[in-house]
Parts: C-alpha cells; sequence; structure tokens
C-alpha cells in the first residue's frame, strides 16, 4: 500500500501547493524553478475562478493561482492527459490573467505586472521536442531578445524526467524526483539538504489525514485512475486503428506494386513470346514466299524452252495450264 499521495491527483497537487497554511512549499518550488532570476519572499492566494468580464464570457478556473510581494502572478497547473488546443488554452489563461489587471479611467497606463504559468504535464505533449523544461517568452524572433516579460511560460513534461535519486543535482530536479516517485516511496528524500522536504512528508503521509481529507482524496484517486485507465485504451484502441490502417494501407500498396510488377513481368513475357511467334511466321512465311519463287522461275524457264522448241503459245498453254495471256507474259 502506498504511504504518500498521489500528487497527480487533483486533491494531492491542491494539497502541496494549493494550501495558505504549507504555503512555504509552493515558495520553495517556484524559487528553484527560477533559480538565479527572480527570488519570492512571499505569496498570497488568488481566487482561483477568473470571471468573465461580461455575463456570457468564459470564464477560467485555475488550479493554483497566487501573487508574490511584487504583484506578479502565477498559475500553477497539473494536466494528467493531453487536451485538444492545450497550447491554446494555456495562452487563453495567462491571456485572460493579464487582461484582468486593466483598470478603468485614463490615469492607468498599462502598468502590467508579469504572469508566469508554470505547467506540469504527466504526459509527453505532441508535436514537441521531448525535454523535461520548456520555456516560453515573447522574443524577436531573428535576433531572439526578450520583447516583454510579461509573459512566460514554463511546461514541465514529467515523463521525460529520467534522473535517479542520486543524480539530482539542483532543488529543482530534487522536487521533480520527488513529486514524480511520491506515491512508490517509502521516506521521502533530500530532507537534510532542504527542510522542506521534512514538511512535505508530513504533509503528504496518507495515514496524516482526517477522516474528511481521506474520503475527499479518495474520490480523487479514483478520477486519477479512471483517467488513466481511458488513456491506456485510448493508446490500445490506436494502436489497433493504426495496425488496421496500415495493413490496408500495406495490402494496397502491395497490390499496386504487384500489378505493376506483372504488368513489367507481362510486357517482358508478351514481348519474348511475340518475338518467337514472329520469328516462327517470318520463317514460313519466307519459305511459302521462297517456294512461290522458285516455282514461278522454274516455270518461266520450261515455257522458254518450250517456245525455242517451236511451240505455239495454245499448246504451252494446254501442257502448262497457263492461261494465253500468262504464256505470253512470259517471254
Amino acid at each position: 500500500m502506498a504511504q504518500f499521495i498521489n500528487p497527480f491527483t487533483d486533491v494531492g497537487f491542491k494539497r502541496i501547493f494549493g494550501q495558505e497554511i504549507n504555503k512555504d512549499l509552493l515558495i520553495d518550488f517556484l524559487n528553484a524553478l527560477l533559480e538565479g532570476e527572480k527570488r519570492v519572499k512571499d505569496i498570497r492566494f488568488l481566487d482561483k475562478e477568473l470571471l468573465p468580464a461580461y455575463r456570457r464570457d468564459r470564464g477560467v478556473i485555475y488550479d493554483v493561482y497566487c501573487t508574490d510581494e511584487s504583484g506578479e502572478q502565477f498559475i500553477v497547473e497539473m494536466q494528467n492527459r493531453e487536451q485538444a488546443n492545450f497550447r491554446e488554452r494555456a495562452l487563453y489563461y495567462l491571456s485572460r490573467t493579464v487582461a484582468a489587471q486593466g483598470e478603468r479611467g485614463v490615469s492607468w497606463q498599462f502598468d502590467l505586472k508579469a504572469v508566469y504559468g508554470v505547467f506540469f504535464m504527466n504526459f509527453r505533449l505532441a508535436g514537441a521536442t521531448h525535454k523535461l523544461r520548456t520555456d516560453v517568452v515573447l522574443a524577436d524572433r531573428d535576433t531572439h531578445e526578450t520583447f516583454t516579460d510579461k509573459m512566460r511560460y514554463i511546461f514541465l513534461e514529467l515523463p521525460s524526467f529520467d534522473k535517479e535519486e542520486n543524480e539530482c543535482e539542483t532543488d529543482f530536479e530534487r522536487w521533480i524526483y520527488v513529486l514524480k516517485n511520491m506515491e512508490t516511496l517509502q521516506r521521502l528524500p533530500f530532507k537534510a539538504r532542504n527542510a522542506v522536504f521534512q514538511k512535505l512528508e508530513q504533509i503528504v503521509d496518507i495515514a496524516a489525514l482526517s477522516k474528511e481529507d481521506r474520503m475527499k482524496y479518495d474520490e480523487s484517486i479514483k478520477v486519477y485512475r479512471d483517467q488513466l485507465a481511458v488513456m491506456t485504451f485510448e493508446r490500445q484502441q490506436g494502436r489497433a486503428e493504426g495496425l488496421v490502417q496500415g495493413h490496408a494501407e500495406g495490402k494496397a500498396e502491395g497490390l499496386e506494386q504487384g500489378r505493376a510488377e506483372g504488368l513489367e513481368q507481362g510486357r517482358a513475357e508478351g514481348k519474348a513470346e511475340g518475338l518467337e511467334q514472329g520469328r516462327a511466321e517470318g520463317k514460313a512465311e519466307g519459305l511459302e514466299q521462297g517456294r512461290a519463287e522458285g516455282e514461278h522461275l522454274a516455270q518461266l524457264r520450261m515455257v522458254r524452252r518450250m517456245k525455242e522448241a517451236g511451240l505455239s503459245a495454245e499448246q504451252i498453254a494446254q501442257m502448262t495450264g497457263l492461261t494465253m495471256d500468262e504464256v505470253e507474259a512470259l517471254d
């Protein structure tokens, strides 16, 4: 039986990163994520539901939504399965958050605060280079210089992280290792290096959950496993459909190739047979023509001898079976 909660469930993820009482965990993770860029000292959780500006407009609900002491905002999401237009969804989330900073009146001069979108992906993003971390910024296409730092996307592709415990070099990698392997661990590592993991171990211990929290978690883990079952079925169905389609396409391609090869072979065999038959027919025709010409020459010589012997044309015709005209033409 697992000792620690599954952080990929809705309840598990929000228990780690979405509670005011444990906000030091989220602060530590964000600082590990943005090490060398910025340092978050404090955060304040915001309403996770961003209502639409108009009644019929679309609102958004975030997993975790907070702001730091400087007013910069963070959206932290856990996604277990790829959805249609996932990139566009991330763009919409950040764009709505940026736009929500607008104020009424002419005095507001677009003094926007940066918005960071951190997207945990428990799947491999299609159409992308598979790596753990993908940072997306608005930059000049040619020079790659940052155009504005007010929108920042960080995609974390968890299946692409394959380091072992002793291979983790940074606190960011240690966080990813713990989150990815939490449900199978018997103890949480790195506690001696960073005290935040000591607190994390206490929070994610299933035995420490209240009866109410345990019921919520059990329901959350059921939803998570149902999602995994659906994804497994879709992959298997996709493979089966791919095999059927591949077989059909291969058969069609084979038939087409077979027809082409058969046509080519048929042409070759037909050509050879035609040559052979042509030679035979030519030989027979040549023999027949040769006999006819030979008979004609013999007859011509015989008629000439008869004429030299003084026989009349009428007599020669009677003896040879030729007509008078044919006899006279053989002069």
